[in-house]
Formats: structure tokens, sequence, C-alpha cells
């Protein structure tokens, strides 16, 4: 080998060693692993009265205000819009021992806050309002199939500057907890989804602080006060008093809401003023058939057809059964009749029940006026749409036991409803 071909060869080893060895190398060394994926750890489901303190606190040490707000420094108004069931608009005692709570324990630890009432002269003021919701939930946290235990949500509302200041979450054991309706939603007659008690939900539920407040809720809240003291006036047999106020509350625009009508029919019905009160239950199914769709609480027997057979729950049904499908006829109007049940019992003999009990509610209806024969459908739904879902089968969720009125298309007038 001459010396030019060694020197060559030399020179072409010194350039491919580094290179093997940098292969050799990358070969095996590990290369590091992307760190692990955050795994969401489970919401914590404590005792009731541990959960509502939690979210309550945290409510009130996370409430941050505006540096040049001239009232940071000293005392903010609080008023307290009743919380509510978050699927069904509810209060019920469970909800009013939160609020209560509430109260007792801003009064001990928050002196920065000064509680007062609900009213409508208070929400002139342009106060800070606390809203709430309490709803049933499944374990994946949502509102369907078996429910579980309560999601608390708390927010603070800024009605001045308009928007939310502060959130408070917590998640409750369902057991020791009387969701029970207070007597006014207990004896509510009609239900249906009302764009106030929406606005409402969603100010609370969906946001973060910083956001505006929902539209709708702050262009009803002044009507919010006053249906608040006609419902408290109701539940303290305070008829007349709580007729006077939903009379007063339905003469604005914002006062038009299923429970200014609830609350008309049930005073004017309490006062043994029948006629009204069949005035009144009119203008309830002219509502709901407005809105499209309306769910009424008949409230049937165990596994049976036929009414309860108390005469304080059963004896307006007729009157009800009457207004229905005196003013569905009126408006040419065809109807879906579904019925409903609870989770109890087998689902397929809930889904017959269901049937059974919207065909015997169909009946009823055609027998008040016959052209609803061909106006009408019954469908069991089972427990499939549970508004409530507990399964308690009590006054807490008479609401999944409830029948509902939907407004579909007709062929033509006279004929059978298209589905």
């Amino acid at each position: 080998m001459s010396k030019t071909m060694f020197r060559k060869m030399t020179e072409q080893s010194r350039r491919w060693i580094p290179l093997a060895l940098a292969v050799a190398l990358g070969a095996c060394t590990t290369t590091p692993a992307p760190p692990p994926s955050k795994v969401a750890q489970p919401v914590p489901v404590l005792p009731f009265e541990e959960a509502m303190l939690k979210a309550a606190n945290d409510l009130f040490t996370k409430a941050q205000w505006s540096s040049d707000d001239p009232v940071s420094a000293g005392k903010h108004t609080l008023l307290i819009d009743p919380l509510v069931d978050g699927m069904t608009g509810y209060q019920s005692t469970a909800t009013l021992s939160m609020q209560s709570r509430i109260e007792q324990l801003v009064r001990d630890q928050y002196p920065q806050f000064d509680v007062q009432p609900f009213l409508a002269s208070n929400v002139d003021q342009s106060p800070i309002v606390l809203v709430g919701t309490f709803t049933p939930i499944n374990r994946e946290g949502k509102t369907e199939g078996t429910r579980e235990a309560y999601r608390i949500c708390l927010a603070l509302t800024d009605l001045k500057s308009g928007t939310i200041v502060s959130k408070g979450v917590a998640r409750a054991k369902i057991e020791g907890v009387d969701a029970t309706p207070t007597r006014y939603f207990r004896d509510s007659p009609a239900w249906t989804k009302d764009p106030a008690i929406e606005g409402y939900i969603k100010t609370c539920q969906g946001t973060k602080p910083g956001d505006p407040i929902n539209s709708v809720y702050v262009n009803r809240i002044k009507a919010a006060a006053l249906i608040s003291e006609a419902i408290e006036a109701y539940n303290e047999g305070k008829y007349q008093q709580a007729l006077d106020r939903y009379t007063e509350v339905l003469r604005s625009p914002e006062g038009d809401q299923l429970r200014t009508y609830n609350g008309i029919y049930l005073a004017n019905w309490q006062l043994g003023h029948r006629s009204a009160a069949a005035e009144s239950f009119g203008k309830i199914v002219d509502y709901g058939l407005a809105n499209q769709k309306l769910a009424m609480k008949f409230l049937f027997k165990p596994g049976s057809t036929g009414f309860l057979p108390n005469p304080r729950i059963a004896a307006p049904y007729p009157l009800w059964l009457n207004q229905i499908a005196t003013h569905t006829a009126k408006r040419n109007t065809c109807l879906e009749i579904a019925g409903h049940t609870s989770p109890t019992g087998p689902q397929p003999f809930n889904e017959r029940l269901s049937l059974r009990r919207a065909e015997s509610i169909q009946q009823r209806l055609k027998s008040q006026n016959p052209q609803l024969s061909k106006r009408t459908i019954a469908i069991g739904k089972g427990s499939r749409e549970n508004l409530v879902g507990t399964g308690a089968d009590d006054l807490s969720d008479a609401l999944d036991r409830r029948v509902d009125f939907q407004v579909i298309d007709c062929r033509a007038p006279g004929s059978s409803p298209t589905i």
C-alpha cells in the first residue's frame, strides 16, 4: 500500500469513527418519555353541611373587586335571590336551609357584606346578588341516569358592573338531604322551561368570574323580587297578600312568567274563588301551549292509571282537564301526550305504565271535547326523561311522574296529527 493511499484511508476513518460513535450512542440512549398526562381527580362528595360551607367560603374568600371601585374598602350590600334546583327551578327545604346557613355565615365571618332582604326596592340600589343552584347528578356529573350526589353552585353577581364576581362549587351526598319542594312549588300544577328561571340558572352554571350576568336574568330581577315576596306569602298561608303581589307583577311585561300564572291560580283556589281559579288556570294552559310544552303534575296511585284518592290533591283535576281541553281545541292545536314514571321498578313495566297513564289522560280530554280524538296521540317515556331522578317516589320527585303536553304539527285541520 502506498503512502498516499494510507493517508486517504486514515482521513476517511477519522470522519467515519465520530459518525459511527454518534449513531451507536444514539441507539443506546433512552429518549426521555413525555410527562404523563394529568388524570382528572374525582371531585370529593362531602356531607351536605360540609359541602355547602366549602362552596360558600370559596365564594366569599375569592371575591375580587375592581381597584377603582369606590366602595371596595367598605361594605357591599348583599341580596340572596332564593337558591333553586338546577333542573326544575324549584325551591326546597334543602335550598332554604342553605340560604339560612349562608346568611348566618356572612354575618359571622364576612363583615364586608351587609345582608339585606331580596326586595325590589333593594334591587334598585344595584347591589351584589348571590344566586345558587342545587342539582342532583350522576357519577359522571351529568343530570341523567341514577343521581348519586348534589352539585352545589354559588355565584356572586355585581349588578353595578353587570359581571360575575366570584364562584363557589362543591358536591354533596344524597343521604340526609330533604329536597321536598316548598309549599308553593309543591302545589304548583304546571311546569315548563321558563326564560326567567333559565336565565337565573345560566347565571350560575357554566360561567366564570368576569363573565357577564345573563341578560334575561338581569332584565327580570325586579319581577323576580316581587315574585319571591308572593311565594313567601303563599308559603305562610297569606293567600290574599300573595294574590296582590302576583297581580302587581303581572302588570309589567317582565311578569309574564309561569311562576306568576301558577301563583295567581293557587291563591284564587285557596281563597275559594273557583271561577277566577278556572280563568287563571286557562292562562297557565295558554302559556304552555304558546311555549310548545306544558307538564302537569297529575298524581296517580302506584302502578295504576287512577288518581290518588286524596281530595286535597285530586279535587282540582277536573278543572285542569276541562281547561286543557277547552284551550287546546280553541287554538286548533294538536298534542302529543307523554306519560312519565320515576326510575323505581323495571324499565319495561315503567314504559307500559307511562303509556297507560298518557292514554288515560287522553281519554279524559276526549270526553271533555270529542274533537280532540283526532288531535291527540299518547306515548309512554318511562323514566328516560327524569328531571329529578332520585327515585324517592315522594313529593321531592313528583315531576318525574308528570304528564307532558307537547304541541306537534297537524297534517290538516281535523285530521290526525303527524309525529
